[in-house]
């Protein structure tokens, strides 16, 4: 019966070949390089034989799941990109395209990486039963999913953090700079609206790919994500900090939030508290050391960057809560993290935060100052209230953010896909 075959398999006799893609799959800034090793690794866990075509930056990866690299031109990394197209580049779709949109001001990786996946497909498509893609959402994908069934995970539309770094430019210029590098973002939603299957991380990141796109949520399927449960967890013999404030915002950019988490450090200090706040992230000349100038706050705050997951771990332990003030987030792994580590969490109702907190953290509105500052000064001042937090936030990333269930969400997506595909298969004939 097709019911006892194991979610792994496509047929009895063979585990399932996954062919994940991920155009960019930097190990250590944003989220990418972590999503591709952790589900490629608990696929590979789930029985599945698993590869991962990227461009540079490249993931690392669990032992057993192979690599497959997609060199792109790499221009970030060239000192004059103007002048590094060579004879043999013009030859090639995906470098003609990367090369133009880079050198006029956009960006179009997941456009070229997707035409040299479908190359590569062209010539090693049957060493795998099912691609599932990183969003990229490249029309070109359309065409892979021609030559095998794709599934495509969902994070959050780019539109939005395209319309936060329009609205907090501060000249026109800079606005349309930033509608340039983002001028990808309608043609992402048309390919998504033509790709057949997804996998959202929220039903955040799902209600807002409907919104901004035009996708029928019907064909999403959400599963939140998860954490490494062997990295990130409490350490009861650690004793957390007294008014020791964390937040993650590795971008001085509207979308995170921090300029609103900073106006609510500002109106605690007539209340007489003056916690402590840890950023890992980079401060630049730019809106946040404005705002720390203008508030006094320079003393209060401290940036932390290029952390090890160690240095990470230890930071979310001696949190005396972890803070995610963030307009909008399609997940929010951090704050997730944070909470898998004891931490004591405060999200704003931006996107998926929400969703990940549950009943274990403190909700307030997006934008609010006066409601964080609010909640801030109830948690910072109530050491029962700490634990209680502390305890139910291990509770509930220990149940709700595992890859394993991830990894089974999408495995069940390929079977479906595959039997779609056996099913018009047979029609045809």
């Amino acid at each position: 019966m097709k019911d006892a075959l194991p979610l792994s398999s496509p047929d009895a006799g063979a585990p399932l070949r996954v062919l994940v893609t991920s155009y960019r799959s930097n190990p250590f800034v944003g989220g990418q390089g972590i999503y591709v090793r952790a589900l490629s690794g608990a696929l590979a866990e789930a029985g599945c034989q698993v590869s991962v075509a990227s461009g540079p930056p490249y993931p690392e990866l669990d032992a057993g799941v192979e690599l497959i690299e997609l060199p792109s031109l790499d221009l970030f990394s060239e000192d004059n990109a103007l002048m590094a197209l060579r004879l043999r580049h013009l030859r090639s779709k995906a470098d003609r395209l990367e090369w133009l949109a880079h050198n006029t001001g956009a960006f179009a990786e997941m456009f070229s990486f997707a035409h040299r996946l479908d190359t590569f497909l062209e010539r090693e498509a049957d060493r795998f039963d099912v691609v599932h893609d990183n969003q990229t959402l490249a029309p070109a994908m359309i065409a892979v999913d021609h030559r095998l069934p794709v599934l495509t995970t969902l994070h959050h539309p780019i539109a939005i953090d395209r319309d936060f770094a329009v609205a907090g430019a501060d000249v026109w210029w800079k606005r349309l700079l930033v509608k340039r590098w983002h001028s990808f973002v309608e043609t992402q939603a048309k390919a998504a609206r033509a790709l057949p299957r997804f996998l959202a991380v929220s039903q955040a990141a799902r209600d807002s790919y409907a919104a901004r796109c035009g996708l029928d949520p019907a064909r999403v399927t959400v599963s939140l994500n998860g954490v490494d449960h062997g990295v990130f967890h409490p350490d009861p013999l650690l004793e957390r900090d007294a008014g020791h404030i964390v937040t993650l915002a590795s971008a001085d950019v509207p979308i995170k939030g921090l300029d609103i988490l900073i106006d609510a450090l500002a109106r605690l200090r007539p209340q007489g508290l003056t916690p402590k706040l840890t950023v890992v992230g980079s401060l630049r000349e730019g809106p946040t050391r404005q705002a720390l100038i203008r508030n006094g706050l320079m003393d209060q705050v401290h940036f932390v960057a290029g952390l090890s997951q160690e240095a990470l771990v230890a930071l979310y332990r001696r949190a005396t809560v972890f803070i995610s003030a963030s307009r909008f987030e399609g997940f929010g792994l951090p704050a997730a993290e944070a909470m898998a580590c004891g931490a004591p969490v405060i999200v704003s109702d931006g996107g998926a935060l929400p969703e990940v907190a549950g009943e274990a953290g403190v909700v307030t509105p997006a934008e609010d100052a006066d409601a964080l500052a609010h909640a801030l000064a109830a948690v910072l001042t109530d050491t029962n209230r700490r634990a209680q937090m502390s305890t139910a936030s291990a509770m509930r990333a220990r149940t709700a953010f595992r890859w394993d269930a991830h990894a089974h969400a999408a495995i069940k997506l390929y079977r479906q896909a595959l039997a779609e595909r056996a099913g018009s298969k047979e029609i045809a004939a």
